[in-house]
């Protein structure tokens, strides 16, 4: 193996453990949080927690396989099923990626009327959707060969190996109209959507701004250093709705644009395309299911609360029962106290009383 072989298939092992990991929790999250069942946006990030941890057990182990020995791994049959499910995972993905930006859209944009205009039927429909919508293109693609042993990409999915002539042809066309209805549908709907939240949220960080500096003008005898961090959080307020939906949209621009830009060259230019860059192109895709547990699940607060709980609970140490004993050494303590004092009170008590059964000294 050379150096970048070498190189790439550690990256691959270190997005597969990594993604397992993390998407594994994001599913225990779900399961153990009621908080989280409950609301609509959960049901769109367990959609795409499941289409990431299949991804991750299918399709990136024979990557893996295909880096280590440079050749076709498992037979054709197991090759035609996981160039299905890459194409339908990685479809059903995107898609959950876009009914979470138009869920927070909603949410910032209509706050009063959320719930009005999101209900767990509307996302069991937009779900029912985006399974309709990668299996359709998934299954043509199988039914027409079009799936199996890419080498450049050392991965099982979509392959013209077999599309010759008009073939060819129909398989560029089909190619180009899955990367608009998916990658460029959502890419479209992420920027609509996230700009629109950025936009209210600036407004929303103005009107607090404003009031801020009222209130900063009339207190006259504030503190310079008080008046300093008011000011700081003015900033790092303004500055933290822009990193998040940077987040969004940059993370998903970042791991699908080389491997969808990758996969419009093959179609169009004769000259054959570095097979190190075409292995790269698809270990970014893969790590954007690494990627997605932390952006969209991990580092929200409820999340954040529910892991917590379920640490504690496995090392045994409840909130609850520790302030029980809390208060009960605390109970212990005070309830030793009155006793000492009780015994001493006694003692002063018995060494003031007069003698009454010595005479007394002549």
């Amino acid at each position: 193996m050379q150096t970048a072989d070498v190189a790439a298939s550690a990256l691959v092992l270190g997005i597969i453990v990594v993604s397992l990991l993390s998407n594994v929790v994001v599913l225990i999250c779900f399961l153990y949080s009621p908080e989280i069942r409950k609301q609509v946006p959960g049901l769109f990030n367990l959609n795409l927690t499941f289409c990431n941890l299949l991804l991750t057990v299918s399709n990136m182990p024979l990557t893996l396989a295909g880096l280590i020995t440079e050749s076709h791994p498992g037979g054709s049959g197991l090759c035609q099923t996981v160039g299905f499910l890459d194409t339908f995972l990685t479809t059903n993905a995107m898609l959950s990626m876009a009914a979470l930006s138009i869920d927070r859209w909603v949410a910032v944009v209509f706050p009063l009327s959320y719930h009005s205009r999101i209900r767990h039927r509307d996302a069991v429909i937009a779900l029912g959707y985006m399974w309709i919508h990668s299996l359709c293109f998934s299954a043509v693609a199988t039914c027409l060969s079009w799936v199996g042993y890419h080498q450049l990409y050392a991965s099982c999915t979509l392959c013209n190996a077999r599309a010759s002539g008009g073939a060819g042809t129909q398989f560029a066309v089909f190619t180009v109209v899955l990367h608009s209805l998916t990658f460029l549908l959502t890419l479209i709907v992420l920027c609509v959507t996230y700009l629109k939240v950025l936009k209210v949220a600036r407004f929303h960080c103005r009107r607090i701004d404003v009031i801020t500096m009222q209130t900063l003008v009339l207190l006259v005898d504030i503190h310079p250093s008080v008046r300093q961090k008011c000011l700081d959080e003015q900033r790092r307020r303004r500055q933290r709705a822009t990193k998040k939906i940077s987040t969004f949209i940059g993370t998903f621009v970042v791991c699908f644009t080389p491997y969808v830009i990758t996969r419009i060259v093959e179609l169009f230019t004769p000259g054959p395309i570095s097979p190190h860059w075409g292995v790269l192109s698809k270990c970014l895709a893969y790590s954007k299911a690494a990627s997605d547990p932390f952006v969209y699940s991990l580092l929200r607060h409820q999340y954040k609360k529910t892991c917590s709980k379920l640490a504690n609970k496995v090392l045994k140490r409840s909130p609850l029962n520790s302030s029980s004993r809390r208060v009960e050494n605390s109970a212990g303590r005070c309830d030793t106290n009155p006793t000492t004092n009780t015994n001493t009170n006694t003692n002063t008590t018995t060494s003031n009383q007069p003698p009454t059964n010595k005479l007394p000294v002549q």
